[in-house]
């Protein structure tokens, strides 16, 4: 596998740059960097130079001549396009000659594709190659990946498909020069486990997987930015609940402060022991005089409380402005004046009696 793989490797694939496609043809049909721009522009130079000198035969001064000069060049344009005619005077350098493929000259021949050794296909201003190396086929299009094996049966449908497509085919006749890929796949044959892509249709596809890259990692920060939140809301619930749950603990702790002021409000009513002791030295009795205290200490503790709950509701009620009571208390007053009177005016009678 790694040397059929190598073999592939040393096939000469010139890609697709700008719109120089008619060089990438030449240079992937020669199996080398033979021509350069520069190199065909001189050729379509020479090719204008001789038109003019062909139109100029007939009148320098007539009109088809004045409108020739004024026409862009038929042979080469700015975007780096190349006629037919600078890829045939190229192709002849080398010895090498360009017949149509669907001509009548060639189909009378009757020559099966695959025993030929080179194509030329050309649709609008796209030029590529198919060439035979060693004993196998391959599309060299500059706009593929890498070069593409073509089968022996599939070779004369592909060129079929081409034509339909509205593709002209030239059949290159000639020797080729001698390459490396030549000599090696000569030698042993090659399986190409997967085909080229268009380059564009490659780009398309990474670009596309780096924006499906780039939406999974918003979509994981998206994710990340949710469990953050979820944490955030956690984190307040939580602070919330210890907050009642102090709350709870506040309120049940007031609760038992009150509790425990109530029973130090008890507590304060029960006699000390200073005051037992007095009861206990007060009393000269025994055993059954010590009984008789402690019953009338519970009864005393328990009157001792009664009064503290009626001072509290007095002192609760004494809040409260009573003038009817005020009306009383100046009658009650006035009352015991009179009597004072009475008790006077009688003593001062009893002497004259």
């Amino acid at each position: 596998m790694f040397d059929r793989e190598l073999n592939m490797d040393s096939i000469f694939h010139e890609k697709q740059e700008g719109s120089l496609c008619a060089q990438h043809c030449l240079n992937n049909l020669l199996q080398g960097e033979y021509f350069t721009p520069v190199d065909l522009s001189s050729i379509a130079h020479q090719l204008d130079e001789e038109e003019r000198m062909r139109m100029a035969e007939g009148g320098m001064g007539s009109e088809e001549y004045r409108t020739f000069l004024q026409q862009p060049s038929g042979n080469m344009d700015d975007s780096g396009f190349f006629s037919i005619q600078v890829i045939s005077n190229a192709l002849r350098v080398w010895g090498l000659e360009l017949i149509l493929f669907n001509s009548r000259e060639y189909q009378s021949l009757m020559i099966n594709p695959i025993n030929e050794k080179a194509f030329i296909c050309n649709y609008k201003e796209h030029w590529f190659t198919i060439r035979k190396l060693g004993q196998q086929w391959f599309n060299l299009n500059s706009l593929l990946t890498g070069p593409e094996l073509i089968s022996d049966t599939y070779l004369a449908l592909f060129l079929a498909q081409l034509q339909q497509e509205g593709y002209s085919i030239f059949v290159i006749r000639g020797n080729l020069p001698e390459c490396e890929a030549e000599q090696i796949l000569g030698i042993m044959r090659v399986q190409q486990q997967q085909r080229p892509r268009l380059i564009g249709e490659e780009e398309a596809q990474s670009s596309a997987g780096r924006s499906a890259a780039l939406n999974q990692t918003e979509m994981s920060f998206g994710v990340e930015e949710e469990v953050v939140d979820d944490d955030d809301e956690l984190k307040r619930a939580l602070a919330l609940s210890r907050q009642d749950i102090d709350v709870e603990d506040e309120e049940a702790d007031l609760r038992r402060a009150i509790q425990l002021s109530m029973q130090g409000a008890v507590m304060s009513n029960k006699p000390s022991e200073s005051e037992m002791g007095n009861v206990k030295s007060g009393s000269n009795a025994g055993a059954q005089r010590e009984g008789q205290n402690e019953a009338l200490t519970a009864e005393e503790l328990r009157k001792r409380r009664q009064a503290y709950f009626d001072r509290q509701q007095q002192q609760a009620q004494s809040n409260i402005p009573q003038q009817p009571d005020a009306i009383s208390t100046g009658s009650v007053n006035t009352v015991s004046e009179q009597d004072q009177q009475q008790q006077q005016q009688q003593q001062q009678q009893k002497p004259s009696q």
